[in-house]
């Protein structure tokens, strides 16, 4: 069993937004217009558009809950989420090159390049929030 990662109350904090985001987010993508998120994935994933919003916004349910209420999994969750917006990274470049409109406020290159800019933002608020990056430093630390 892993031991609780120490987290300052910022900290928490943040990872409960982002845990709440994540949730929201993923609740949007079975309920809401799913045209918009199949906007964001790639013409070159071989499953169905629709099938991979579905998945994805069950993983991210399962992410936030994760995140938010297994407490002696938060680092393993703040990784497991940076992992994950990493992997849909690709997705959002689709979009911006592909120039397709989602969501409304997406509606330019300059939206969709904008966007960009802040997956490396979620990535890093994944793992402070998380203590993922405190608990790896302590582990290297040992070495």
């Amino acid at each position: 069993m892993s031991k609780e990662v120490k987290t300052t109350l910022l900290q928490n904090i943040f990872r409960i937004l982002l845990a709440i985001f994540m949730v929201y987010a993923g609740f949007s993508h079975l309920t809401f217009n799913r045209v918009d998120f199949q906007a964001q994935v790639p013409d070159w994933v071989p499953l169905s558009k629709d099938l991979v919003v579905i998945l994805s916004g069950i993983v991210e349910m399962l992410l936030g809950l994760g995140l938010a209420l297994w407490k002696n999994q938060r680092a393993k969750f703040g990784w497991a989420l940076a992992l994950f917006f990493v992997l849909i990274f690709p997705g959002n470049i689709a979009q911006y090159l592909g120039s397709k409109d989602a969501f409304g406020a997406l509606d330019s290159d300059n939206a969709r390049l904008i966007r960009l800019f802040f997956q490396p933002v979620l990535i890093v608020w994944a793992l402070w929030s998380s203590g993922a990056w405190r608990s790896w430093r302590t582990k290297q630390s040992k070495k």
